[in-house]
């Protein structure tokens, strides 16, 4: 568990209540932002896939934020599901959500996270940037989407 002065950041499963309602409501901000067709190439992050799946939680215990992390191969993996609430953004949570599943890579012997988001969260690509994730050609099920834009860091 991450503490983050009254908030705290711990494991959880997939399919943890608090983490479903996260990623559902990032589900509904992405179809208002990129409309409601399927958005997402590639296969979708299952239980099975993914390594370890994080939820942050406010001073009062409300869950604020989550994110994962999906092995690619040996010695990567892709940060996925990554997701603030608009009421929390700006406050840290992002970054600390992302510098705790950095921890965790390292962890699992991972040195390289790689993720994609697209050209529709600007605010998103300025902020991987500002962490130290750098714009890479697109990988995997993201090549030739044009929408997709890929960032990765060496840990």
């Amino acid at each position: 568990m991450t503490d983050l002065g009254t908030s705290t950041i711990s494991a959880v499963s997939w399919d943890d209540p608090d983490a479903v309602r996260l990623r559902e409501a990032q589900r509904v901000e992405l179809d208002a932002r990129y409309g409601t067709d399927d958005h997402e190439p590639g296969a979708l992050p299952t239980a099975e896939t993914m390594a370890v799946f994080l939820v942050a939680r406010d001073g009062d215990g409300t869950a604020v934020g989550c994110g994962g992390l999906r092995p690619l191969g040996p010695g990567s993996a892709e940060i996925k599901r990554m997701y603030v609430d608009p009421s929390a953004r700006g406050t840290g949570v992002a970054t600390a959500l992302l510098r705790a599943l950095e921890d965790h890579a390292r962890e699992l012997g991972i040195p390289r996270l790689l993720l994609e988001t697209g050209t529709g969260q600007p605010d998103a690509m300025r902020f991987y940037q500002r962490e130290g994730y750098e714009p890479i050609e697109a990988y995997g099920p993201y090549r030739g989407e044009s929408i997709s834009r890929c960032f990765a860091r060496d840990l």
